[in-house]
C-alpha cells in the first residue's frame, strides 16, 4: 500500500514558507489530474533583495500571476525553471518572466509529438511553449544561498526534469513522484520503461524530502518510493496475467484492474494500460497480433 498523504494545509494564492529555503503558491486549478492545483515553488531567502527562482510558474491564470508577483516582490528572480511542458506546468512561464524583468526560462525540449493519445485529459501538451535555454541533466543552477541541479527524470513526459536543491538535500519532482496518487504515464510521450529507471534513479539519490508540484511533501522518501516501484510492477505482472489469461483488449482490461477507480479516470487508466503494454511487447513478454506497435486498438497475446 503507498501511504498517500491527500490533506495538508494550503489556500490558493498564499504564499507559505515550506522550508527555510522554499516557499509555495498554490493556483486555483483543481482537477483530477491537478490534485488541490499546480504548486508553484520560489526558492531562496523570503528576505528583501535576495535572489531566487522559481520553479513550475503554472496555466495561464491571472489570479495566480498576481500572487506569484506578489509572493516575490521585493526579491530578484534569477531563474524560472520548469519540469515539463503540460500546460499547467508551463504557460504561465513566458508572462511571469516578462513581468519581473525577463530571467531566462529553462526546461528540456518541448516533445516533437502531441503528448497524449487523447487530448481531453486535463494534462495536454502547452504547444507555445519555448525555453530560453535548454536542460538535458547535470546542469547546476544557483543562486544567492541555494543550488539547483537538474535531474533528468522522463517517463511521465519525455521532457520531465526535477531539480535537486542540496542545501535541503530536497528533490523538486514536478509529476514524475507525487504524494497524493501515481502519476499518469501516458503514451505516446509517456514511456513506463523510462519511468521505472527515473525512480530507480530517484530512490538512489537517496533525498530527504520531496517536493511535487501538487499535493503535499514525501517527508520519507525512501519507504514511499519503494512502495510506489513496488505498486508498478504489481500493475504491470497484473496487465500480463489478464493477457496470459485470454483478455485481447485494453478496453476489456481497464474495468476489471481499475474497479475501485472512478470511471471518469478510466480514459487516463487506458493510457496507463498501453504503457505497461508497450513495455511488455517491447519485452517480448506480450504479442499484437499481426506484429507492429502496441496500440489502444490492438489486439494482445501473450509473447
Amino acid at each position: 500500500m503507498i501511504p498517500f498523504v491527500r490533506e495538508f494545509d494550503f489556500a490558493w494564492g498564499r504564499r507559505d514558507p515550506v522550508s527555510p529555503l522554499i516557499q509555495r503558491v498554490i493556483c486555483e486549478n483543481p482537477g483530477p489530474f491537478t490534485f488541490t492545483g499546480t504548486g508553484t515553488y520560489i526558492v531562496g531567502r523570503p528576505d528583501p533583495g535576495a535572489e531566487v527562482a522559481v520553479i513550475d510558474p503554472g496555466p495561464l491564470d491571472e489570479a495566480h500571476l498576481k500572487a506569484l508577483l506578489a509572493a516575490v516582490e521585493g526579491r530578484r528572480v534569477s531563474h524560472v525553471l520548469v519540469t515539463h511542458t503540460h500546460r499547467d506546468h508551463a504557460p504561465l512561464a513566458r508572462p511571469f518572466a516578462a513581468a519581473v524583468g525577463n530571467p531566462p526560462i529553462l526546461a528540456m525540449r518541448p516533445p516533437a509529438h502531441e503528448t497524449h493519445a487523447s487530448g481531453r485529459l486535463d494534462e495536454d501538451e502547452a504547444e507555445a511553449f519555448a525555453p530560453d535555454l535548454i536542460l538535458s541533466g547535470g546542469e547546476r543552477i544557483a543562486g544567492d544561498g541555494w543550488t539547483l541541479t537538474a535531474m533528468a527524470t522522463p517517463g511521465h513526459a519525455s521532457n520531465h526534469m526535477s531539480f535537486a536543491l542540496a542545501e535541503e538535500n530536497a528533490l523538486f519532482s514536478g509529476d514524475h513522484v507525487m504524494g497524493w496518487a501515481t502519476s499518469v504515464v501516458a503514451p505516446p510521450d509517456g514511456d513506463m520503461a523510462d519511468y521505472m529507471r527515473s525512480l530507480d534513479a530517484v530512490i538512489a539519490g537517496g533525498f530527504a524530502t520531496l517536493w511535487p508540484t501538487h499535493g503535499a511533501p514525501v517527508t520519507e522518501p525512501e519507504p514511499f518510493l519503494r512502495a510506489l516501484h513496488a505498486h508498478r510492477l504489481e500493475r504491470e505482472a497484473q496487465v500480463l496475467a489478464r493477457v496470459v489469461t485470454g483478455e485481447r483488449t485494453i478496453g476489456s482490461m481497464v474495468p476489471e484492474l481499475y474497479a475501485a477507480v472512478d470511471p471518469g479516470l478510466w480514459p487516463a487508466a487506458s493510457l496507463s494500460v498501453l504503457a505497461h503494454l508497450i513495455k511488455l511487447v517491447n519485452e517480448g513478454r506480450v504479442a499484437v497480433e499481426g506484429g507492429g506497435p502496441a496500440a489502444m486498438d490492438s489486439l494482445y497475446g501473450a509473447g
